[in-house]
């Protein structure tokens, strides 16, 4: 029976035990999106986790879709995560960085040089950015060339070499949530009809050529992929996605990565997690839905099978000691919603342990 508190490994890199700090947005980056004192004092108090996952990093200037997020891609930002880096390992943890490209979510506010959001497709998504000048509506979208499109993968794949540079153990592309790797997966916003665009095997084609491209930069068994099927978050339109993600896992079969993450979002998401599992050789990180809040009842999933590690977002914000606590069954901090985005240190470093 599968426990999550025993020691594992994870293609290749010993974890503590199977519970994962899942990626949150927290908004909180320094000048020029680099990771402050802050922020490594954030991750190492959480570094009793089987591995962290970053919030989401911009692997580029485009990349950006929200304030005060960190990126990987100046010698900064390389230099800033070192720091956060060695702070979780002197604590005796493991940390992958999540490359999230926005795409068509964000606003040319939030960028230094002005630029509009580049998208699959002109396809504007409904919603609203936060910006120094208030909310404003998502810009319409510049429809990426193909040059761009290669530019882009090489974008991740320099950003993945900059992770390992500041000391990640791994990266973990985030191809889920409505970003631009998804929305090349989801039919209501890649409407393109070249090679990148239309039928399942064109559509996934970015989200496999961006994978193998940082699989080649620092190894498969340093890369990991996050996905949500059929997730409507940030106007994603992606009807029965089952056919899209099994074929994106049959492109991806001989690469041997390090997990696949799947983002579970509604009650037909089980069914699809239990096919993905079927159809993917590696492990499998669950960030499950649940009936109520996720915490140790959650842990069953391990011993059925479903999954090989389990991912637990607000609860591990609020409970620093997360994993001490769902072995000893609670008590939980709640998290306090106010606090999620932005900020100082209250709502981010000053919840108890127990």
């Amino acid at each position: 029976m599968t426990s999550a508190f025993e020691a594992t490994t994870l293609a290749g890199t010993p974890l503590a035990n199977r519970v994962v700090m899942a990626p949150m947005t927290r908004s909180r980056a320094g000048q020029g999106g680099v990771p402050t004192e802050l922020t490594a004092e954030y991750y190492a108090q959480r570094a009793t986790a089987g591995l962290i996952v970053t919030e989401g990093i911009q692997p580029s200037v485009a990349g950006q879709g929200y304030l005060a997020t960190p990126g990987l891609h100046t010698p900064e930002q390389v230099a800033g995560w070192r720091k956060v880096t060695a702070a979780v390992h002197a604590a005796g943890g493991r940390i992958f960085a999540q490359l999230m490209h926005s795409g068509r979510i964000g606003h040319s506010a939030l960028r230094p040089d002005g630029a509009a959001n580049v998208a699959p497709s002109a396809v504007r998504a409904a919603g609203q950015s936060f910006t120094p000048e208030g909310p404003k509506d998502h810009d319409e979208p510049r429809e990426l060339t193909p040059a761009e499109i290669r530019a882009t993968i090489a974008d991740y794949a320099a950003a993945a070499r900059n992770a390992v540079d500041a000391g990640f153990d791994g990266v973990e592309l985030h191809g889920a949530n409505g970003y631009l790797i998804h929305q090349f997966l989801a039919p209501g916003s890649n409407r393109r009809t070249d090679e990148w665009g239309g039928s399942v095997e064109n559509r996934i084609r970015f989200a496999a050529e961006v994978t193998r491209a940082v699989a080649a930069e620092i190894g498969a068994e340093r890369t990991g992929l996050r996905v949500s099927p059929g997730n409507p978050y940030n106007d994603i339109s992606e009807p029965e996605p089952l056919e899209t993600y099994l074929a994106l896992l049959k492109e991806l079969a001989g690469l041997d990565l390090a997990y696949l993450h799947v983002l579970e979002t509604s009650p037909q998401s089980r069914a699809v997690t239990r096919a993905l599992r079927e159809n993917f050789a590696g492990a499998l990180v669950l960030n499950p839905l649940t009936d109520g809040p996720t915490d140790h009842a959650a842990l069953a999933l391990l011993e059925e099978g479903v999954a090989d590690y389990l991912a637990f977002g607000q609860l591990f914000l609020a409970n620093p000691d997360l994993p001490a606590r769902l072995r000893a069954g609670g008590p939980y901090n709640k998290p306090d919603q106010s606090t999620f985005y932005g900020g100082d240190a209250r709502g981010y470093t000053d919840y108890p342990a127990l």
